[in-house]
C-alpha cells in the first residue's frame, strides 16, 4: 500500500512537472523579456530621436544616395514589394528596429560582407527601419566602421539609419575564455553576450549573421513576441565534425577521438549536437550559405523544427553570399589581350585564421617550386604567392608571425608575399595581375574569395571539400572551371598544371569561371534576402497587432 502511493505520488508528480514546468518557464521568461524591455526603453527613444535628427541633416545627400542607386535597386525593390502577403504594400513604410547580432562586425572578412550586404538590402527595402549592430569592436566608432565597409566591400551605407551598440563581454565567447568545454563554454558566452545586447536595446526583428544559435533561441525564450532570424555560414557542430574525431579525419580535430580522452569528447559532442537542434527549432526564418551548409542544418535542426511546425523544414533556404561579381566584371577586363599583364602568381585571399590552412599551401608552394623547373608561358619568371587576409587581434598578428617563419623555413621567403587588412582596390589589384586563386579549408562552408578569383578569371585551385567544391568549382557547360586537392602533392601538382595550360586552354578555362561566378551577384543575395526578411517583417507585424 505504501510503496503504491509512493509510486503513484512520484508519478503524478512527474506529469504535474511535465505539464507545468514549461509553462512556469515561459512566464519566467516573458517577466524577464518584460523587466528588459522597460530598462531598454529609454534608450529606445533616444535612438529614434538621434535618427530622426541625422536623417534631417543629412537631408541634401539622402536625395543623392538613392538617386545614384535608383537604377540598379528599382528591380529588387519592385520585386519585394510584390512579395508581401497581401500582395500590396503592407509592410512597405515598416519603421521598425532590426538588431543584427554580429559581434566582430569590423573583422573585414566575408561573414561581415554578409552583414553589410544585407543591411543595404534592408534599407533599401525599408528606408526608414533602423538597423542596429550589436558589435563588440569598442575601439571604432560608426563613422570608422562606415569607412572600412566602403573601402573593404565598396558597400555605400546610409549613415542615419545604421547605428552600433557596444557590447562589453564580448570576451564570453572568445575561444581563448574557454581552453576546455569549448564549444559549449562559447555557447553559455553567446547567451551573456546575447543578454548584455537586450540590455542596450530590445529589437523588433533580431537576426544572428554570425552562427550564434543561443543567442537567437534566448531572445525566443525572453521576447516570444519578436521574430528571430539565422543566417548560417557554418554548423557550429556538424556530423562531418564528429566524423574527423577518428583516425583518418581531417580538420583541426582529426584522430582526435581516439583513447578514453577520444571517447568522452565524442560523447560531449554528441550530446552538444543534441543541445544544438533543439535551439535551432526556436528560430523562425534560417538561411544558409551553401548547398553543404544546407544539408548539414536540415539533418540537426529540421527533424526538431518539424516537430515544431509540419511546414517550418523547407524554410531552411540556401542564400549564397554576395559577391562584387558585377564590380569584378567591369574592373578585371578577361581577354586574350589582358593575358600578357598576369603573372605566375598565386593568390589566397583568407583571414590568417588556423581553419584557413595556410600552412599546406606554403607547403604545396613549396614543393612546386622544388619539383617545376619553369613553364613555358611564364619562361622568365618564378611563381609567387601572395597571402591577403585581414588580422582580427593578436592572435592572427602571431599566426602571421609563424607562417612568415614557415615561409623563410621552407626557403621560399623570397617568393611569398603578406598582405594584412588590405584594402579592396589592393584585392583588385591582384586579382587584375594574378593567374591562380587558392583555397585550402577543409570544409569550407561557401568560399567568397573563391567566387572573386572566377569573377576575375583566375582558375580556382580549392579544398576538394564544402562549398568551393559543391557549389562553386563545378563544371560549365561540361567544362571544369578549376581544380580539386587535399594533400600537399595534389596542391602541388594542380598548381603546375594550372600554370601550364595552352594559351587557348587558359583563357577558355577563365572564360568559364566568370560565368560560372554570374550565380553569386549582390543582386541575388538581395532578392532573396528581402524574400526571408520580409517574412520576418510580416511576423513583427502580426504579433504586434495580437498583444
Amino acid at each position: 500500500m505504501g510503496a503504491s502511493f509512493l509510486l503513484l505520488s512520484f508519478t503524478a508528480s512527474v506529469v504535474v512537472s511535465c505539464i507545468f514546468l514549461p509553462k512556469i518557464l515561459s512566464s519566467l521568461g516573458e517577466s524577464v523579456g518584460y523587466y528588459l524591455r522597460r530598462a531598454s526603453r529609454t534608450r529606445r527613444e533616444l535612438l529614434l530621436a538621434r535618427v530622426s535628427s541625422e536623417q534631417r541633416s543629412y537631408s541634401s545627400e539622402i536625395h543623392e544616395t538613392r538617386s545614384a542607386g535608383d537604377d540598379e535597386w528599382e528591380e529588387i525593390e519592385g520585386y519585394a514589394a510584390g512579395t508581401s502577403t497581401n500582395r500590396g504594400k503592407a509592410d512597405q513604410d515598416w519603421k521598425g528596429i532590426v538588431g543584427f547580432f554580429h559581434p566582430f562586425c569590423n573583422a573585414g572578412g566575408g561573414g561581415e560582407r554578409v552583414l553589410w550586404a544585407a543591411i543595404r538590402a534592408t534599407q533599401k527595402r525599408w528606408p526608414d527601419a533602423v538597423c542596429v549592430v550589436y558589435t563588440g569592436d569598442h575601439d571604432v566608432d560608426k563613422a570608422a566602421i562606415l569607412e572600412r565597409v566602403k573601402d573593404r566591400f565598396n558597400i555605400q551605407l546610409y549613415p542615419p539609419t545604421v547605428h552600433f551598440l557596444y557590447l562589453s563581454t564580448r570576451h564570453y565567447v572568445l575561444s581563448s575564455t574557454w581552453p576546455h568545454f569549448t564549444l559549449l563554454g562559447q555557447s553559455l558566452g553567446s547567451l551573456i553576450l546575447a543578454y548584455d545586447a537586450f540590455t542596450l536595446l530590445v529589437p523588433d526583428v533580431f537576426i544572428d549573421t554570425m552562427g550564434y544559435a543561443f543567442a537567437l533561441a534566448l531572445s525566443h525564450f525572453f521576447f516570444p513576441s519578436v521574430p528571430t532570424g539565422a543566417y548560417v555560414h557554418y554548423p557550429t557542430i556538424s556530423t562531418d565534425m564528429l566524423d574527423s574525431l577518428s583516425a583518418g579525419g581531417q580538420g583541426v580535430n582529426a584522430g582526435a577521438g581516439e583513447g578514453w580522452k577520444g571517447t568522452a569528447k565524442r560523447q560531449y559532442w554528441q550530446l552538444f549536437a543534441r543541445l544544438y537542434r533543439m535551439v535551432g527549432s526556436t528560430i523562425d526564418v534560417v538561411m544558409t550559405n551553401s548547398s553543404w551548409t544546407q544539408t548539414h542544418i536540415q539533418s540537426l535542426w529540421g527533424p526538431s523544427r518539424k516537430r515544431h511546425s509540419p511546414n517550418t523544414d523547407s524554410d531552411i533556404d540556401v542564400v549564397f553570399p554576395p559577391v562584387a561579381v558585377e564590380e569584378l566584371e567591369s574592373a578585371v577586363d578577361v581577354s586574350e589581350t589582358t593575358e600578357n599583364k598576369r603573372g605566375p602568381y598565386l593568390l589566397y585571399i583568407a583571414q590568417f585564421r588556423p581553419e584557413k590552412n595556410h600552412q599546406l599551401i606554403l607547403e604545396a608552394f613549396a614543393d612546386l617550386l622544388s619539383s617545376n623547373n619553369g613553364f613555358p608561358s611564364f619562361p622568365n619568371e618564378t611563381p609567387k604567392l601572395v597571402l591577403v587576409g585581414s588580422v582580427r587581434d593578436s592572435d592572427d598578428k602571431t599566426r602571421v608571425y609563424n607562417l612568415r617563419l614557415l615561409a623563410h623555413e621552407l626557403k621560399i621567403k623570397e617568393h611569398v608575399e603578406f598582405i594584412c587588412d588590405a584594402t579592396w582596390p589592393q584585392v583588385l589589384g591582384w586579382l587584375r595581375r594574378a593567374s591562380i586563386g587558392v583555397n585550402g579549408m577543409w570544409n569550407e562552408h561557401f568560399g567568397i574569395g573563391v567566387v572573386e578569383y572566377q569573377a576575375a578569371g583566375l582558375i580556382s585551385v580549392v579544398n576538394n571539400s564544402g562549398g568551393p567544391k559543391l557549389d562553386i568549382v563545378v563544371n560549365i557547360d561540361g567544362e571544369p572551371t578549376g581544380f580539386h586537392a587535399s594533400t600537399v602533392s595534389e596542391y602541388s601538382k594542380a598548381f603546375a598544371r594550372s600554370l601550364s595550360l595552352s594559351p587557348a586552354e587558359t583563357h577558355a578555362m577563365r572564360a568559364r569561371a566568370r560565368k560560372s561566378a554570374l550565380r553569386f551577384t549582390d543582386r541575388g543575395f538581395a532578392e532573396k534576402w528581402i524574400r526571408h526578411m520580409e517574412r520576418l517583417v510580416q511576423l513583427q507585424i502580426e504579433k504586434a497587432s495580437e498583444t
